[in-house]
Formats: C-alpha cells, sequence, structure tokens
C-alpha cells in the first residue's frame, strides 16, 4: 500500500538536512517550522478492499508520534459503507530539533549551532557562509577554529606580502591553506575589505596573488639556437632556467636581437631542435602561459608552437594564440598527421569544445579529430614525428 510510512518521514526529514534546512532554521535563518508533513492516505476504495491494514496502518502512525514526543493532525472521513473513519493526516514538528532528531542528526545540529555562536562571537561576518553551507561546515567542524583564526589574523594583515610558509599561527601551515584554499578563497572574501582582494586572480592557481601572498616565481627554460646568442652570460650551448621577470628583460641581457622563438612540448625535441640564426627555443608550458605574459618584446618576434598532434595540442595551441595571436603552427597540419600513420597513437581522452583562435585549415583537422572522422581518437605525438620533417618546416618557417 502506497500510504505514508516512518520511512518516508524519514527520508523527506533527511533531504531537508542535506539541504541545510534544518540547520538554517535552527539558528533562525529559516522559518519553515512549525513543520507540517502531510500524509498519503489510503482511498475509499482501499479502506474497503483492506481495512485491516488500514486500521494497523492508523496505530504504527500513532505509536510512532507518540515515541518521538511530535503532534499528529486528524481527519474525519464519511465511507460510503464503513461510515466515520478518524485517520492521521499529517504530523507537525515544532522545532528543527525533533526532525534532526528523526533523522539522527541532533548531535550534528546541536555542532552547527555552537560553531554558529562561536563565530558570532569572533567574527560575525562568517555567519553568513555557515548559513550558506552549512553541511559543509560540519564536514570542517575539526578545522573550523583554526581557519576563523586565519580569517582574524588575514583581517588584521590584509595583503600580507609573505610566503603561505610564514604564516606563525598555532596549528597552521602551509600544507593546511593549501589544502583548504577553496574554503578559505570565500571565507576571505567575506572578512577582507575591498582593497585588500585583487580580483584580477581567481580559482586554486591565483589564490596567492589574490589575497596578497607571495607566490613561487614563474620560471622557464630556454636555449639558444645561435652561437651568437649569449643567455645570461651562459655558453651558447647550455640550458638556461629564468623566472618570469628575467625573461621579460632578456632582449636587453642579449648581444644580439632575437627575432624567432620556438616553442615545443617534449623535452628531447627542444634539446635537439636544429641551430636557427636569431632563435631560441622554450622547452614546455602546457596549458600555462603565465610565464610569456611580462614579456612585452616577445610581440615583436616570430612565434613558433609545435605541440602533440592531437585535440589537446590544437587546444593548447588556440589559447596560446588568444594570448600572441601571430603564433603559427610548426608540423600540426594535415600533411605531416597523414605521412606519420604507422606511428599514430591513441588519444585517450579528447577535447571535445569549439576552438576560436584556429585557423581555418587548424580548425578542419581539429574538427576531423574529435569527431574521429580520422580513426578512433587519433593522435601524432611531436617525438614521432622525423627529424628530417623539423628540419624541412623550420627551414620553410624561417623563409616566411
Amino acid at each position: 500500500m502506497k500510504w505514508t510510512t516512518p520511512s518516508d518521514i524519514r527520508e523527506m526529514l533527511e533531504r531537508q538536512w542535506k539541504s541545510g534546512a534544518l540547520c538554517r532554521a535552527a539558528v533562525n535563518q529559516s522559518d519553515i517550522f512549525p513543520l507540517r508533513i502531510p500524509f498519503k492516505m489510503p482511498s475509499a476504495k482501499v479502506m474497503l478492499e483492506a481495512f485491516a491494514d488500514m486500521r494497523d496502518w492508523a496505530k504504527l502512525m500513532m505509536a510512532y508520534a507518540e515515541k518521538n514526543g511530535l503532534q499528529l493532525q486528524w481527519r474525519d472521513c464519511n465511507h460510503q459503507t464503513l461510515g466515520r473513519q478518524r485517520l492521521p493526516s499529517a504530523l507537525l514538528l515544532e522545532r528543527p530539533e525533533q526532525a534532526a532528531a528523526l533523522t539522527g542528526k541532533g548531535k550534528q545540529l546541536q555542532l552547527f549551532c555552537k560553531l554558529y555562536q562561536q563565530s558570532a562571537a569572533q567574527l560575525p561576518e562568517l555567519q553568513s557562509w555557515l548559513v550558506k553551507r552549512p553541511v559543509m561546515a560540519l564536514e570542517l567542524a575539526g578545522d573550523w577554529p583554526r581557519l576563523v583564526d586565519l580569517c582574524e589574523w588575514m583581517r588584521t594583515h590584509p595583503n600580507p606580502g609573505i610566503y603561505l610558509r610564514q604564516v606563525n599561527l598555532a596549528g597552521i601551515d602551509s600544507k593546511f591553506i593549501e589544502s583548504h584554499r577553496q574554503v578559505l578563497a570565500e571565507l576571505f572574501d567575506l572578512v577582507l575589505p575591498v582593497f585588500a582582494i585583487n580580483d584580477d586572480f581567481t580559482g586554486a592557481a591565483g589564490f596567492n596573488r589574490r589575497y596578497g601572498f607571495l607566490d613561487k616565481p614563474l620560471m622557464l627554460r630556454l636555449r639558444p639556437l645561435d652561437a651568437d646568442i649569449r643567455l645570461l652570460h651562459a655558453d651558447a650551448s647550455q640550458d638556461v632556467v629564468m623566472t618570469a621577470q628575467a625573461f621579460s628583460r632578456l632582449e636587453q641581457a642579449v648581444q644580439v636581437k632575437i627575432k624567432r622563438i620556438f616553442m615545443v612540448e617534449n623535452e628531447i625535441n627542444y634539446l635537439a631542435f636544429p641551430n636557427v640564426a636569431d632563435a631560441i627555443v622554450l622547452f614546455g608550458s602546457g596549458y600555462g602561459f603565465e610565464t610569456l605574459k611580462q614579456a612585452k618584446w616577445m610581440h615583436q618576434c616570430d612565434l613558433c608552437y609545435w605541440g602533440d598532434l592531437d585535440t589537446h595540442g590544437f587546444a593548447i595551441l588556440n589559447q596560446l594564440r588568444a594570448q600572441l595571436p601571430h603564433v603559427r603552427s610548426l608540423l600540426m597540419d594535415r600533411q605531416t598527421l597523414l605521412s606519420h600513420q604507422a606511428v599514430w597513437g591513441f588519444e585517450p581522452k579528447q577535447e571535445k569544445r569549439e576552438l576560436t583562435h584556429l585557423t581555418r585549415d587548424e580548425a578542419d583537422l581539429y574538427d576531423d579529430l574529435r569527431c574521429n572522422r580520422l580513426g578512433e581518437q587519433v593522435r601524432l605525438e611531436q617525438e614521432r614525428v622525423g627529424f628530417s620533417h623539423l628540419q624541412v618546416a623550420v627551414n620553410i618557417s624561417c623563409c616566411q
């Protein structure tokens, strides 16, 4: 019979718990109480056909209400054959504590109220976050005092200008902060003044710069392809790793003007890249091109990007070209792909979104790859491209 049972009531209240409604009501941030839970009741036909079952159901609901100290509401039904029948029609809960007890969440509700009261005394600004995310707050209950302490410290030291490792608070280290960046970002946004938040940075990668902590320097690896180019007084054959800031001033530090820059994603290709006059080669940026933003002089150079010939290779090219529109691709064309069919590989997870910064030919090839028109999840890794093809492509590129 499809009548409301105690398990149905518990299931409904558990949904209320998961939504945070019971916690919000417990701190007077919701007016859903008193909460009336209407029952699905037997129809007139079912009353007649299963009268004994109906009577047992009514006794069950009465016993459930009595056991939990709850109020039942009743309804009189005038049945044509059975006459007047008085049946339970709804359960009335006066307080959120009653609802929490029915789901076994009584202690958790008490804990949430405690967190809310403690925050009110220390940082009232955080109460709005607790009301918005009560279930998450309970998951963080063990860490909450330290999170509040860190928020209070940040409000006293906006834009601290130090590394996370230098935060000197009991029980708080850089690993604690890094593992809680998502929730801390939401809390910092509530407690910090506007001037202490840099809205240019968001997400986990931008956490430090958003809130005024020092970030480890962005590094770039490069080597000259011309013997006349000296990088930081190093021998022309050496690798050089430098900060993004040093790279931004590189044009002023070298004796020969850099006219061409090749960017590759494979280390061996980087090390074996052929010599080219007035050129350097950069190794591996993947999807991150933060290191290139400060180097305004790059805009005057001929730029070539060589990545894997697969959907992600084109996605990286697309992202790079969004910042440096004049970047040309190298060996990322249909002829190169088809001439290396014997060494095609399998791209486990393809990029599927539209890419708006590709040339017509690149976009057509990308579309064929993501739609698997040339084969199932085809990829050509750049290290599988014959070196003779690279030499020819570089020579052609330098003539353009």
